[in-house]
């Protein structure tokens, strides 16, 4: 079938769905519900077998519902209405959930069922919830439902009562310093972590905190600000106290949003002194505490874990990433794993630190320049086997640094987007020695051209990974520790290391690695150095969530199924020449 996504935005939700359909043998097409851009008109052009919608803010109009078969992806379970599902989920701390999709009809979220799938509720952030355990039952619920409706005998099941929720306003997430404990702070916190934030007072200004995580040694007069850790602030409850790791100022009326930034650097000079407070050497797993890099030991498998807020690596963290990575290399292991979180792997450079920087093309150079050199210690790594272990997405020059390793283990539910041409970047972090290895040089090009998402699926029928994990999210970590284990120990692993020693000298006396970080940094600074470079306008509409105006063409085109579950490219461009991305 010919599948349209109606969006709001090509999010998350929408990018996995737009790839596991293709995956199931259908083209795909999005349009992007934008204002002043008729819907109806679009759909008609698009001429879809079915409309769907993964992320729709808006309702869709009666005249396209009524031509056309329009299923709408919900965040809650069958009867629950209204659009702050999730957030008053995890608000409420509930520990179950689930996904409906379910028919567009002139009630809002009242249509007649076509699919829905349960699942858990585990003390996350909404975003990382969304991203997992409901990405996971959306999808399942959206396949069932595509198959139900391609089989032309399905009758939907209708609806008969229901839930209709409010929206979740800032007055329902106010956080009472003072008499609020640790658990509702977090589930506050956690209910808003991306998108809108809690807005609170704090040092005589307005702002939106993102993110909430507890701890459970440091104590203080409730509200007080007790410690920094890493750019982020811990700060007291009534009964303890939680980490805030990033803040975003209000902004005025008609005025763009300004970017979520680490708390640290957002406070500035309204911060006042405060005692760094690092994570303690002899802290156990059963700390209930917060830090955004780790390190452990099973073993000969050793485990460096990072987890940033919305995978951004700023100058900061990625050299900080560096040190722990060099000193896990000081450790006598034969494997070791990097990543391995729930969430996000890594997104690449951080758009928000640089559009804030009193000088973003100076700050862009700096911030690629580290993380070129936390990929340039991954290549060279010879003396042991490097595991990328993707929990979550990997997008740009985060997906480039997984490709850094010897062996890339995803979950079944990521999204890779290996590309950066939507940021009107050629890319560095070594992509132009790291994906042709992995891929071939035309599967290099149409990847970086045609910039669309690709599922773990897709990812390892094309050799970008090298493992798929059908686990769910919080199972992840543990499965990748087994696996790790078990690959230490095998009689052949001292053999792919010495293998791989040899392969590395034989590349550098080929062509020196330094002579592709070279080319790729000097289209980067050329770009950095233009004000007029499409970069810069570009960075600043997706830091500030400046609406689009229209939907970008590569989307509007129509995809082709994928080949024995390969994702392909876009029917018009599959002959597409290289280019830079």
């Amino acid at each position: 079938m010919h599948v349209l996504l109606l969006a709001s935005a090509f999010n998350s939700l929408t990018q996995r769905v737009h790839a596991e359909l293709r995956d199931h043998g259908h083209s795909v097409a999005v349009e992007l519900a934008l204002p002043d851009r008729p819907l109806a008109e679009a759909v008609r052009r698009h001429a879809p077998d079915l409309v769907l919608a993964p992320m729709l803010r808006t309702a869709i109009p009666e005249e396209v519902w009524s031509a056309h078969p329009c299923l709408i992806v919900h965040p809650g379970p069958v009867g629950d209405r209204g659009p702050s599902s999730l957030d008053w989920a995890v608000q409420e701390g509930r520990t179950r959930w689930g996904v409906t999709v379910l028919q567009a009809e002139a009630e809002m979220d009242a249509g007649p069922v076509w699919a829905t799938a349960e699942c858990a509720v585990p003390a996350v952030g909404k975003s990382d919830l969304y991203r997992g355990e409901i990405a996971d039952a959306a999808l399942e619920a959206v396949l069932l439902a595509v198959e139900r409706f391609a089989s032309g005998t399905y009758v939907p099941r209708p609806q008969h009562a229901g839930l209709a929720r409010p929206a979740l306003r800032q007055e329902g997430r106010r956080i009472d310093w003072e008499t609020d404990g640790t658990e509702r702070v977090l589930r506050v916190l956690r209910a808003a972590d991306s998108r809108p934030g809690v807005r609170d007072e704090l040092l005589g200004a307005d702002w939106y905190l993102h993110g909430g995580h507890p701890e459970d040694r440091l104590r203080g007069r409730p509200g007080d600000l007790l410690a920094t850790r890493a750019g982020a602030l811990c700060r007291a409850t009534a009964d303890g106290a939680v980490w805030i790791p990033e803040l975003r100022a209000v902004h005025g009326p008609g005025q763009p949003p300004h970017p979520r930034l680490p708390a640290v650097l957002a406070l500035g000079d309204r911060l006042p002194p405060l005692r760094e407070h690092p994570v303690p050497p002899q802290a156990g797993p059963g700390r209930r505490t917060w830090s955004d890099i780790g390190y452990r030991e099973e073993g000969q498998a050793g485990f460096l874990s990072f987890s940033f807020p919305s995978g951004a690596m700023d100058t900061g963290r990625c050299r900080r990433l560096l040190e722990a990575y060099r000193t896990a290399l000081s450790r006598p292991t034969s494997v070791l794993v990097l990543g391995g979180g729930r969430d996000f792997f890594s997104n690449g450079i951080h758009l928000g630190v640089i559009e804030a920087a009193d000088d973003p093309a100076a700050e862009s150079w700096d911030n690629i320049n580290a993380m070129d050199d936390l990929v340039e210690a991954v290549l060279t790594t010879t003396d042991r086997l490097v595991v990328a272990a993707l929990g979550g997405n990997a997008a740009a020059g985060g997906a480039m640094l997984a490709l850094a390793a010897d062996e890339v283990w995803c979950r079944s539910g990521v999204v890779l987007s290996p590309h950066y041409r939507l940021m009107g970047l050629y890319g560095s972090e070594y992509w132009t020695y790291t994906l042709p290895a992995r891929v071939g040089e035309a599967a290099a090009a149409r990847l970086t051209q045609d910039a669309l998402p690709l599922s773990a699926a897709a990812a390892l029928g094309l050799g970008l990974s090298d493992r798929t994990l059908a686990c769910p999210p919080e199972a992840f970590a543990g499965e990748t520790a087994r696996l790790a284990a078990r690959l230490a120990a095998l009689p052949a692993t001292p053999a792919r290391i010495a293998a791989k020693k040899a392969r590395r000298e034989r590349d550098e006396a080929r062509r020196p690695l330094a002579s592709y970080r070279a080319d790729e940094l000097a289209l980067m600074k050329r770009t950095f150095d233009d004000p007029h470079a499409p970069y810069h306008a570009l960075r600043r509409a997706f830091v500030r969530k400046e609406p689009a105006r229209e939907t970008p063409p590569h989307l509007t085109r129509r995809t082709a199924p994928a080949p024995a579950g390969v994702t392909g490219p876009a029917v018009q461009d599959s002959a597409s020449p290289a280019g830079p991305c």
